[in-house]
């Protein structure tokens, strides 16, 4: 069972139809125990980093940080992505997961925000992204973005180069949309279903 968490940040309803569409066993919640008994996670999020203050109020980051460090695979798409971090200059009193280093800033001054639309991704070889050719679109639409690191496996550009997937073992995450970009968005949701 896949458990998509439900921390009252948007996009849960599409992520959800993507995920019954490639077959996954998927369900909504906002439950600890849920994510304590789930095969693997999924955090979406649409809209400002404070909303994953909710996950540590509510005794989901405990849960998460649990079954994380228990190897079972985690997504995060978004600010899902972003909360992989060590934080984000949008909200600097809340805290990331700190899986990866780094924080997530706004797109330099001059730049048109929130960054809409489809964009080409620099795919590098990755179990989240098997199948995904250089050089496929998918859908952002975000004002933040995470640094190019070390465990990136897809970088694309806006302005400068930024994070498109992240990936290290069990913890991955984008920064587009899967459940927004058609084909390619359902083969890495799909992929993600199938990881062991």
């Amino acid at each position: 069972m896949i458990a998509v968490i439900d921390y009252k940040a948007g996009n849960l309803t599409s992520v959800m139809k993507a995920l019954h569409a490639v077959g996954a066993n998927a369900v909504a919640t906002s439950c600890p125990e849920d994510i304590i008994k789930a095969d693997k996670l999924v955090l979406p999020g649409v809209g400002h980093f404070s909303v994953t203050a909710y996950l540590e109020e509510h005794g989901l980051k405990a849960a998460i940080e649990k079954r994380v460090q228990g190897g079972v695979p985690f997504l995060g798409i978004c600010v899902g992505l972003q909360w992989l971090f060590e934080g984000s200059t949008e909200s600097p009193n809340t805290e990331g997961l700190k899986a990866f280093s780094g924080k997530c800033e706004r797109f330099p001054e001059g730049m048109k925000v929130p960054h809409v639309g489809w964009n080409a991704i620099q795919v590098k070889e990755s179990r989240l992204l098997r199948g995904v050719a250089d050089g496929e679109h998918v859908y952002f639409t975000h004002s933040y973005r995470a640094p190019v690191i070390t465990e990136t496996v897809a970088v694309t550009e806006y302005g400068q180069p930024f994070t498109a997937a992240v990936e290290r073992g069990n913890i991955m995450g984008v920064q587009f949309h899967p459940e927004k970009s058609g084909a390619v968005g359902l083969r890495i949701l799909d992929n993600f279903a199938r990881l062991a």
